[in-house]
């Protein structure tokens, strides 16, 4: 899945101010709640040091409802030039924390990467065309934008002065022109803003015509949704549902044909790597397609987190199951490497968290994101890599020594 929503992270000095904060918002207190947790991590991150300007934008932002129903939570990563990042996320945090590091915490803000699902709705009928993103919620998070058709004349209601047939030809001709121009206006919009998904769903006849008139990109695309419509009749409670239906169905579909390709490339050694210096060779290439890690690292990085908040350890695990390994990086995103020696003459260097540089360079070559399951595939060290391309420089080294390696991660247990 996408994860260009982290680009405005790459490439800043630091330190951040990275928040975890469930923004669940109750019938009784309502925006009370939200606030009052966030007062308390707040006082913790002034505590660490974070600048007034850096909370100021914090408190800002975290005034601005989500908008989302039922429980979630909201990550807000911050410099001292703003909010550099502000997501929804699909369920609470498990740990409510705010850390202020040279570094943002972002293995828990990536993993939301892996609840999301960019979906645009498309509500149609005869007469034209509601567009509407939609949230994990199955509720619309932005505004509506409506296309009407070129033809009004889509009744074949009788009139004296007219023939039946007549009527009744027009109004199909205008069904067909105008579900042509709602098609046209569909794979413009999929082709400039490129959704993940695309759910359509109204009046039966002409969601049949639409789909129909689509093109292959934006017809690969459709998902057809009971339950939705342009007028205001439509439970949005129920249609809620079935969106919410749909997008867990289409989630599951993205993260298995990532995985059923790293297993392939995998087995074959060629067209998927894994291991963190492997992974780290083919990101410093620009071969990387899908960064694939085990969401043991960010369940790791929750506990750490945990431990942390209740005072267990003074520094902020960032890492997750690669904790205390670290990855040296340059001024390009691509610039990453096991060893300081591999990068010299590049400019300034620096070492962070593996965790962080991987998600640094895959975010730099506009790599997606997936967390593996256990029991899904194994890995070694929790990291692997499906590839754009392969060639005779492509590391290969893990894969024919994974077998008995004590570095290896398993997740078939």
């Amino acid at each position: 899945m996408k994860i260009d929503w982290l680009k405005p992270l790459v490439g800043r000095p630091g330190p951040f101010a990275t928040v975890y904060l469930d923004a669940t918002r109750s019938v009784e207190a309502g925006d009370k709640d939200v606030a009052n947790r966030w007062r308390s991590v707040r006082r913790s991150l002034a505590k660490q040091g974070a600048a007034d300007q850096v909370l100021n934008d914090l408190d800002d932002a975290v005034d601005r409802p989500t908008w989302v129903h039922g429980p979630h939570g909201r990550v807000l990563i911050a410099d001292d030039e703003g909010v550099l990042v502000d997501r929804v996320l699909k369920e609470p945090p498990p740990v409510m924390a705010g850390v202020w590091h040279r570094v943002p915490s972002l293995l828990q803000a990536a993993r939301s990467a892996d609840e999301e699902v960019d979906a645009l709705v498309v509500a149609v009928d005869r007469l034209g065309a509601d567009f509407f993103p939609v949230g994990s919620d199955g509720f619309p998070s932005g505004d509506k934008e409506t296309f009407e058709g070129p033809d009004d004349e889509v009744s074949k209601t009788s009139s004296t002065s007219t023939k039946r047939s007549v009527i009744e030809s027009r109004a199909e001709d205008s069904w067909h022109r105008n579900a042509e121009a709602m098609a046209g206006e569909i794979d413009r919009r999929v082709a400039a803003s490129r959704p993940e998904i695309l759910l359509l769903t109204g009046d039966v006849r002409a969601v049949s015509m639409v789909r129909d008139a689509l093109g292959q990109q934006a017809a690969q695309l459709t998902v057809e949704v009971s339950g939705g419509g342009r007028d205001d009749g439509v439970h949005a409670g129920h249609f809620a549902e079935t969106v919410v239906e749909a997008l867990d169905s289409f989630r599951e579909r993205r993260r298995e044909a990532v995985l059923a390709a790293l297993r392939e490339g995998l087995g074959r050694e060629s067209g998927a790597v894994t291991s963190i210096g492997d992974v780290a060779q083919v990101l410093a290439r620009g071969q990387v397609k899908q960064l694939v890690l085990s969401e043991e690292l960010a369940d790791d990085a929750a506990r750490a987190l945990h431990a942390w908040v209740d005072g267990s350890v003074e520094e902020p695990g960032l890492g997750g199951l690669l904790n205390g390994f670290q990855l040296w990086i340059g001024p390009d995103p691509m610039h990453i490497a096991a060893s300081r020696t591999e990068l010299d003459g590049v400019g300034d260097l620096e070492e962070l968290p593996a965790a962080t540089a991987l998600l640094r360079a895959a975010i730099g070559q506009d790599a997606g994101l997936v967390f593996a399951p256990t029991g899904s595939v194994e890995l070694r060290d929790g990291v692997a890599a499906t590839l754009r391309w392969d060639d005779g420089g492509t590391p290969h080294e893990s894969a024919a020594t994974m077998s008995g390696d004590d570095g290896r991660v398993s997740m078939a247990h």
